[in-house]
């Protein structure tokens, strides 16, 4: 296929779904994921998509929000990966909130194997995976329906919260950077996330590499709100979502990355290894935080060598149900 065909067909691709991973355009073309970066960026100097870690989707800067149908197809080896290692981390019993997004849709269908569990959500799509659930109470907040990512919002959603604490939040959203932290492109979406983050004793984050370095317009949790981070391995030659996870590792947030290639030689089932992928590894934390008591027990996490010391987890006293404050 010639250059002129492939950007074509990788424009044509774009153009219908929003935002395609760059794994998946070489798939469709045929070829390598290296010449297809190239093609685009070619097509961005000429202003058809803008680049993104790991993608490409349809141009309009800080403003633009992809629909449901076209996040669903970007990362999606990645956001299986940070699904699995996620739900690691939640015990029966717990109370959590779970936002709106693909990676927390992900994380939902985990999360229906675990006995016991109370998740309030504003998500159309974590209620649908949990709704069949055995011993999973699903609680939802009001609003009014937002269509492009079936999601609640709006006073209603925000009112409904008032007063709850749980012991964890899991959130996504459109960008996270460590200066400004987890970002989204809508002002209603933006304002039920940070809802959601008073409610909880923790605040999880689930970004794939893709999202790593974009800034996008509302801020949703300040990077200082940020217990952990759960996230793919990026590729060797992303240098800018290296350079951000080590950025937010050093304003003391727990960095956990979920492998997506072959298990590790050697690694015990059950000991945090995702299916299908590497096993998982912490990034520690460079010093204590600063206003925010260390993340609770839970799974044991193997960290990455490194000449910095992790904090100890402190005792946190467990929610093992949902209640008012």
């Amino acid at each position: 296929m010639f250059a002129a065909e492939r950007r074509q067909l990788i424009l044509e691709m774009v153009r219908a779904n929003g935002a395609v991973s760059l794994r998946e355009l070489a798939r469709v073309v045929q070829t390598s994921e290296v010449t297809v970066r190239r093609d685009v960026r070619a097509l961005e100097a000429e202003g058809l998509l803008d680049r993104r870690h790991g993608g490409a989707v349809l141009p309009g800067g800080f403003t633009r929000e992809s629909g449901f149908p076209q996040k669903s197809h970007l990362a999606t080896a990645e956001k299986t990966a940070i699904a699995d290692l996620a739900a690691s981390l939640v015990e029966e019993g717990e109370a959590v909130v779970v936002g709106a997004g693909t990676t927390t849709q992900e994380l939902a269908r985990r999360l229906a194997r675990i006995p016991g569990l109370t998740v309030v959500t504003n998500s159309l799509l974590v209620a649908q995976a949990l709704a069949h659930a055995n011993r999973v109470e699903v609680v939802m907040t009001g609003g009014t329906l937002r269509g492009s990512n079936y999601a609640l919002v709006g006073s209603g959603a925000e009112q409904s919260l008032q007063g709850l604490r749980v012991s964890r939040a899991f959130l996504s959203g459109s960008g996270l950077t460590a200066e400004r932290g987890l970002s989204t492109s809508n002002m209603l979406s933006a304002s039920v996330d940070r809802a959601l983050v008073q409610a909880a004793a923790e605040v999880v984050v689930l970004a794939d590499h893709t999202k790593l370095g974009t800034d996008t317009m509302f801020q949703t949790v300040p990077t200082d709100l940020i217990s952990r981070l759960v996230t793919d391995e990026p590729p060797a030659h992303d240098d800018r979502a290296g350079t951000e996870l080590q950025a937010l590792a050093d304003q003391g947030v727990q960095i956990t990355v979920a492998g997506t290639g072959p298990a590790g030689a050697g690694a015990p089932a059950g000991d945090g290894v995702p299916s299908g992928g590497r096993p998982r590894r912490d990034v520690p934390l460079p010093g204590q935080r600063r206003t925010r008591p260390a993340p609770p027990a839970g799974p044991q996490l193997r960290s990455a060598p490194t000449s910095l010391t992790d904090p100890q987890p402190t005792d946190r006293p467990r929610v093992a149900d949902l209640r008012r404050r």
